[in-house]
């Protein structure tokens, strides 16, 4: 197994511990647990823990912007946008997986530079996307545009949010039909209105 490959598994492993105890959980010796081998073993990938901690955190916006890439392209701006942005929310497993890691990172982020750091260009990269993906859907320009953007990115963040902080109330199918009911509207709005 190449050196790259082992480091993934071992920051998939950090996931796990992260969604089970929380980012304090994660310790040298919890991860190594969980990736099956031992905590010296460990070190020979990731030198210090917060070396682990920031390769983690940029798996997760790597893994996020490879699986939108992977897309196939879709000419309709609104069903393209759906396909897009459904990669950024909690729908499965691996999604979910990736949004509890997100959360528990971004409380992190608070007080750690090279956290906050990924996580700001992250945001930057989201922000920018759900802009782009306005400019597809509507006419509008400008400072409505600017507003209408931002309501995709807060609408995109508050979605993850619940649902993943409470599946039993935000299943899939209600967090796309949410999407898609913005979605729609934007495809309607008027510059103007």
């Amino acid at each position: 197994m190449d050196h790259e490959t082992r480091r993934r598994e071992i920051a998939t492993a950090l996931w796990r511990v992260v969604r089970r105890h929380g980012v304090e959980g994660a310790t040298v010796r919890a991860v190594a647990a969980e990736a099956g081998c031992s905590p010296s073993a460990l070190r020979h990938y990731f030198v210090t823990q917060d070396e682990l901690l920031t390769f983690t955190m940029r798996l997760v916006a790597e893994n996020a912007h490879a699986r939108i890439a992977a897309l196939p392209d879709i000419a309709d701006p609104s069903g393209r946008a759906e396909r897009v942005l459904s990669e950024l929310l909690p729908l499965d497993d691996e999604r979910r997986t990736e949004t509890h890691v997100w959360i528990a990172f971004n409380a992190r982020a608070l007080v750690d530079p090279k956290i906050r750091t990924i996580r700001d260009s992250t945001y930057d990269a989201i922000r920018d996307l759900c802009r782009k993906l306005v400019v597809d859907l509507t006419p509008a320009t400008g400072a409505r545009l600017d507003l209408l953007a931002r309501q995709l990115n807060v609408l995109l963040d508050g979605l993850a949010l619940h649902a993943a902080l409470r599946p039993d109330l935000w299943s899939p199918r209600q967090v796309r039909a949410v999407l898609r009911h913005h979605l729609d509207a934007l495809s309607s709005t008027s510059p103007g209105g």
